[in-house]
């Protein structure tokens, strides 16, 4: 991804740690290893949904626009406040959430 221009928001992560390892930790959050699971167990093409009861980060959004491009698959993720439908790293809120 970072090849497509992603640079990680570390905003996102509030504790006072180093770079390397807030960057860890939003490689934690249940979204991304939601949407990792089910591009490992899915056929290629078939659109995922994700349902969080938590609101989505800011930069757990790009990089769920980065990967709806980068694999071309439809991601819907549903959080606390709405429906998002991510498509050739598009998303259907329009980057308001």
């Amino acid at each position: 991804m970072a090849k497509d221009g992603y640079v990680a928001d570390l905003q996102f992560v509030l504790h006072d740690i180093k770079e390397d390892e807030k960057r860890d930790m939003l490689c934690g959050h249940s979204e991304r290893l939601a949407i990792a699971f089910g591009l490992l167990n899915t056929k290629p093409g078939t659109p995922l949904q994700v349902m969080k009861n938590l609101r989505v980060c800011g930069d757990c959004h790009t990089v769920t626009k980065y990967i709806s491009k980068i694999v071309q698959r439809e991601l819907l993720v549903r959080d606390a406040n709405r429906f998002h439908v991510f498509k050739d790293g598009i998303c259907s809120c329009g980057d308001y959430w």
